[in-house]
């Protein structure tokens, strides 16, 4: 039975004012990268007087911002491994195995997420400066342990969504590997690990999102050599000026990562969080 034609045009209405305020915040950003600093200081126009790619260039000539994408590709890149690795094993030993403690943990790993990352900001900063200063260890104000940091927030949704993952892979396939002479691991690396593939990429899309552009404890666990995109970005702004132009070319730049890999693994993504989501 067909929708009647209210429904239909009520829809057409909601998703053209939603594809607006989408899109509307972007076209400014990109309109405001190519105008000269005089215009987007002054009177705001939708159509551009003058275009220019002069703020593509002096983005990397304001603000050392190579050193910063580079900074958060090895931050995010190195945070996402690590989760990904860390929280397969840890979920296929709660999705497989039982042993005493198995709802405890479950149950712990869940309930960190109840509490808002700003709490562990102080905490962090004094166990750092004293492993730095007892052991020599310098984690605090270093790539490593803004790496550390990140792994305390992924890990835990990550571990989470992968027990659910692994719970709908069936264990026969587990069993039919170990027949065939596989051992624990040879099942989860040949059997589980490509049935998850989706569940897995979904893992790692998060937690490199949620490294690449995360500001509260990479503004205060970094310095100036390591500091990441998402804090460099302030640079732009001195007591003199503000380089709005800049900010957004900026702002386009550091978004192209995520977005490109989004889109790529979009189809996998979705499978993952809906898949994870169900037991």
């Amino acid at each position: 039975m067909a929708p009647p034609r209210s429904f239909l045009w009520s829809r057409r209405i909601f998703l053209t004012l939603l594809t607006g305020f989408v899109l509307v915040p972007v076209y400014v950003m990109l309109s405001s990268s190519l105008k000269p600093l005089a215009d987007v200081t002054g009177t705001f126009r939708w159509l551009p007087t003058e275009l220019t790619i002069r703020p593509y260039i002096d983005i990397w000539s304001t603000v050392p911002l190579g050193r910063y994408f580079v900074n958060s590709l090895i931050v995010a890149g190195a945070a996402t491994v690590c989760s990904v690795v860390v929280a397969v094993f840890a979920a296929y030993a709660v999705s497989r195995y039982s042993f005493r403690g198995k709802r405890v943990f479950t149950v712990t790993v869940l309930s960190t997420q109840m509490f808002p990352g700003i709490l562990f900001l102080l905490p962090l900063f004094l166990i750092y400066v004293n492993i730095g200063n007892a052991t020599g260890i310098a984690l605090f104000g270093s790539r490593g342990g803004l790496i550390l940091t990140y792994l305390t927030f992924s890990l835990p949704f990550s571990i989470w969504m992968l027990i659910g993952y692994f719970d709908s892979v069936p264990r026969d396939l587990d069993e039919a590997a170990l027949v065939d002479g596989c051992g624990p691991l040879g099942a989860l690396f040949r059997v589980v690990v490509p049935a998850a593939v989706p569940g897995i990429v979904a893992v790692a899309v998060y937690a490199f999102m949620t490294a690449w552009g995360e500001v509260l404890f990479a503004s205060v666990m970094t310095n100036d050599t390591t500091r990441t995109l998402a804090v460099g970005l302030q640079g732009y702004s001195t007591l003199n000026d503000v380089y709005w132009n800049q900010i957004m070319a900026a702002s386009l730049v550091v978004s192209v990562p995520v977005v490109a890999g989004f889109l790529l693994l979009q189809r996998y993504l979705v499978a993952g969080l809906t898949a994870g989501a169900v037991k």
